[in-house]
């Protein structure tokens, strides 16, 4: 969605710039075009002055046609009235011109934009006047003429024929299309600069818009994850848009119900088990009352165990009150312990115990009770299932996402791959190995059974934090 967004304003921002450069590129074209042919005018129309502001030599109109020329950029050349040309000789005048300047017709082409005079006050507004490229309008007929445009070989003429008291003058400015057309590129690259920047500008603004829709759905969803991996007290930012708000919002409602069933669901459980403890009481009065003592000590025994196991239940099932919704416990704290409580029965056996815990504490997601029952569990079978001088090894080791508990010993090993609840080839019952695996999977993790290296079995605890 985020890269939808993002194509969406960018297209939407290239589509306006893009109504705005092109036209404004035709306009600084138009405008450079008529400008450089308004000053090539204006330049023959100062030359035209000049002949008529008294009776320069012809060597003081060559060095001034030659300034022009070096000056501006724009060959610039005098037919003199006997008929030799003087400046630069790459203004050559057009075949129409020498016959203006001969008297046999008018001069016609392109008149000056909007009427404007030539430097020096002189010239008469023709601002009201049509013309074009070419020819097609009537001749002016003002005592002091204006140049006219025509169209030359790689550019424009601005030509005008002078007539003083020495005799006629024709005059000829040529302007190149390089000429022409001088500075627009600057002014191209300031429009493509101004574009880009305002494409930039809307790249960046669509990323900001982006992020603050994407952004809240993305914790959402992280959200979502930890509630379904059992953190209960994840909660949404409720924060952005107001429909993204919603969700979060709405979300953080479901994860509050949720805990509050599970609270209630627990707290149920207990006080059912708790209702047990008085027929409980009753059944130790009726096995203390009998008369046989084997008997009795055999009931009692079962019912020591139910009421163990009801103790059990409870805790567990009041356990949110005790620890919060995510239990956590120093694993290498828990696995020290139980294997200290297991070697006193390991050193009767004569049975080798290594252990290897981390020097610091390892937080990981599970009770420490959940914790301890896996690995009495798991010691508990080598116990059980090993020939007496069987050596066994506990090892911790932390994670950057939890711990690894490894318990391998060194027995004959497992008859099948992987053992059910419920099942055991040893005849247990096959709930041993089953506590162990449901221990890791509530934390987020899981267990794997394998093959020792001395050909045992061994059993990894992947614990998250």
């Amino acid at each position: 969605m985020r890269r939808r967004i993002l194509a969406l304003v960018m297209g939407m921002t290239t589509l306006v710039v893009l109504a705005f450069a092109i036209p404004s590129g035709v306009l600084i074209r138009s405008a450079v075009l008529q400008r450089a042919e308004q000053a090539t005018i204006d330049q023959a129309d100062s030359v035209a002055v000049f002949l008529r502001s008294g009776a320069p030599s012809r060597a003081v109109i060559e060095r001034y046609a030659h300034s022009l020329s070096a000056a501006t950029g724009r060959p610039t050349s005098v037919l003199l009235p006997d008929g030799v040309k003087v400046g630069d000789p790459s203004a050559e005048a057009s075949d129409r011109a020498r016959r203006s300047w001969e008297g046999r017709e008018p001069l016609q082409g392109r008149q000056p934009l909007q009427g404007r005079e030539s430097p020096g006050g002189s010239g008469s507004s023709d601002g009201g006047r049509e013309g074009g490229r070419g020819g097609g309008r009537s001749p002016d007929l003002s005592p002091n003429p204006r140049a006219v445009l025509s169209a030359g070989s790689g550019g424009q003429v601005a030509e005008v024929a002078v007539a003083t008291g020495q005799g006629s003058y024709l005059v000829s400015v040529f302007a190149s299309d390089e000429v022409l057309h001088a500075g627009q590129g600057r002014w191209f690259l300031l429009l493509i600069s101004g574009s880009l920047a305002l494409l930039l500008i809307g790249g960046l603004a669509g990323e900001l818009l982006t992020r603050r829709i994407t952004r809240p759905l993305t914790s959402s969803a992280e959200t979502a994850r930890l509630l379904s991996e059992g953190d209960t007290t994840a909660r949404a930012p409720v924060d952005g848009p107001r429909e993204i708000a919603a969700v979060g919002t709405a979300l953080n409602a479901l994860a509050d119900r949720t805990d509050e069933l599970i609270a209630e669901a627990r707290e149920t459980a207990a006080d059912l088990s708790h209702r047990l403890r008085t027929p409980l009481t009753a059944l130790r009065l009726d096995a203390e009352a009998l008369t046989e003592p084997v008997e009795a000590e055999r009931i009692g025994a079962h019912v020591s165990e139910l009421e163990r196991t009801l103790t059990a239940v409870i805790r567990a099932a009041r356990r949110p009150q005790r620890e919060g919704r995510v239990p956590r416990c120093d694993a290498t704290e828990i696995v020290g312990d139980r294997v200290r409580f297991w070697s006193a029965l390991a050193e009767d056996q004569r049975r080798p115990v290594a252990l290897d815990l981390p020097t610091e504490p390892v937080l990981v997601r599970a009770a420490g009770e959940d914790l301890a029952a896996a690995v009495d569990a798991l010691l508990e079978n080598i116990i059980a299932h090993t020939p007496e001088g069987t050596a066994f090894s506990v090892s911790l080791a932390a994670g950057p996402d939890g711990a690894l508990l490894q318990v391998a010993d060194e027995g004959p090993g497992l008859t099948h791959p992987m053992p059910s609840r419920g099942r055991s080839d040893r005849g247990s019952s096959g709930l041993g190995l089953d506590i162990a695996r449901r221990c890791a999977e509530a934390s987020g993790g899981l267990m794997r059974i394998g093959r020792s290296e001395p050909g045992g079995v061994l059993v990894a605890l992947a614990l998250k934090a």
